[in-house]
């Protein structure tokens, strides 16, 4: 929910969304929580947020949901949304 960054499921952050800026370089980046345990977040107040939950893919679905399953479409939609070609460091050249 506005104004906090990130993908929403209710009041839980199914992904969290960042940027970093210092000595000169910007960094970015995303976690997307697919197959998480969850119990790990009942001991920090996760990204600062009083009142607010962490939830997975797995959790809000009622089934496993594995990085490798989402991997594919996820890179296939941000290539579509950022019009844009990725490479992967594991490609030749």
């Amino acid at each position: 929910p506005p104004p906090f960054t990130g993908v929403w499921m209710g009041d839980s952050k199914l992904c969290a969304i960042g940027v970093h800026c210092g000595n000169h370089i910007t960094s970015h980046g995303l976690a997307l929580n697919c197959c998480t345990d969850l119990t790990w977040f009942d001991h920090i107040v996760p990204c600062g947020l009083e009142g607010k939950g962490v939830t997975s893919l797995s959790h809000e679905l009622g089934q496993h949901v594995a990085v490798s399953r989402v991997l594919e479409p996820f890179l296939d939609s941000f290539q579509e949304v950022f019009d844009c070609t990725l490479v992967s460091s594991e490609d030749p050249g």
